[in-house]
């Protein structure tokens, strides 16, 4: 596994960028008290300079009003308080995800202010992937562009020759641009795919070099599943110290899990991957144009076990229309809502248990550092 303890100072919450000289740091802090200013951000946050083995660091923390617009780390709802408009107002999303990510519980760590402006780069790139992506569901779906992949055993889909892959990602995922096709996906894949696209869109733009390995590793191997993180991925937060079940920042990987065993069993159902978009929503990979609350996707998750079937050969199925239904007459019920949603908004139990747990993760997936001279993307393999 790799090793990201870098990424990490224990005991700090917010934004730390770390360097080896106090002058270094000491210009660092004027650029982000800049840059915070252009954004609008300069209110709700504290910049100050701290020691940390022996390295300065700029460390950027909520003040006080963010504290109080945020309890028990509660930036789910941050967007809508500040009446921010991340659709129409780009640098409202650069805001948003600025100032939920200085109000972490766990500090993300930087090696320069460049990795931390493309790391908030990164995440737009995500919500705005997400929010136009739209797929077709099947666990098993094999449909991609014939022109952009080719799908080889044991390598996956690789891109073919001449291919670029930010296009090719695109033209795979949204359907705006690929003619209104759906192309097959489970949602796992389909996370993974936005994601990607984030990354690609980064390097193409800001580290060349790396987008050219990128693009040889998948016209090599595609890097999926577990190789997918070990590549591009950290978790923050963990089962014994899990995140605040409110505390999501725009533009990270997420998983919500099934807690009901039964349906778990139905393949594409052991639980539902997201981008957070902000602004309380979750992408909606099958109709865009709905994203999801933390209601609805409560809602939905629990119903599973009212939708599942056999079907003639005896394969547990689900129905989701009849999940459909029981969640739009559950909403009719606020009493009913409140209590599968209590149910719910549980820490989800360990892997192979399903007990008094609910559907919510301990952590959040964040990308590794993308710059040139400081990235720690894992290529090659």
């Amino acid at each position: 596994m790799a090793d990201y303890s870098k990424h990490k100072i224990e005991g700090l919450e917010g934004i730390c960028v770390l360097y080896e000289h106090e002058q270094h740091a000491r210009l660092a802090a004027s650029e982000i008290n800049s840059w915070c200013q252009a954004l609008g951000a300069q209110a709700y946050l504290n910049i100050a300079l701290i020691s940390y083995q022996g390295q300065s660091v700029v460390h950027v923390t909520a003040a006080p009003v963010l504290h109080d617009l945020t309890p028990d780390y509660r930036t789910i709802h941050l967007s809508k308080t500040l009446g921010l408009d991340t659709i129409n107002q780009p640098e409202h999303l650069d805001l948003e995800i600025l100032l939920c990510l200085s109000r972490s519980p766990i500090a993300y760590c930087f090696p320069s202010i460049a990795e931390l402006k493309a790391a908030v780069r990164v995440r737009h790139f995500a919500v705005d992937a997400a929010r136009r992506t739209e797929l077709a569901f099947n666990p098993d779906g094999f449909e991609r562009p014939k022109e952009c992949w080719t799908y080889v055993e044991g390598s996956g889909f690789l891109l073919n020759p001449g291919a670029d892959m930010v296009e090719a990602l695109i033209k795979t995922t949204q359907p705006e641009v690929s003619g209104q096709q759906l192309y097959t996906f489970s949602c796992g894949r389909a996370a993974e795919y936005i994601m990607l696209l984030s990354i690609a869109q980064e390097l193409k733009l800001h580290n060349p070099e790396l987008y050219a390995a990128l693009q040889k590793q998948w016209q090599t191997r595609a890097l999926l599943a577990d190789d997918f993180n070990d590549a591009f991925i950290y978790e923050v937060g963990t089962l014994e110290k899990p995140l605040p079940m409110q505390f999501y920042v725009p533009g990270c990987r997420l998983w919500f899990r099934n807690p009901d065993s039964h349906s778990a069993d139905v393949e594409g159902f052991e639980g539902s991957w997201v981008v957070y978009h902000g602004g309380g929503e979750f992408c909606n990979l099958w109709e865009r144009t709905k994203p999801f609350t933390m209601i609805d996707k409560c809602l939905e998750i629990y119903h599973w076990r009212n939708g599942v079937f056999y079907d003639a050969d005896g394969v547990l199925k689900m129905n989701e229309d009849i999940v459909r239904d029981k969640v739009a007459e559950t909403k009719k019920s606020a009493v009913e809502t409140n209590r599968i949603v209590a149910k719910m908004m549980r820490y989800r139990d360990v892997r192979g248990v399903y007990q008094e747990g609910g559907c919510i993760d301990a952590s959040r997936d964040v990308v590794r550092w993308v710059c040139p001279n400081t990235s720690d993307l894992v290529l090659g393999t």
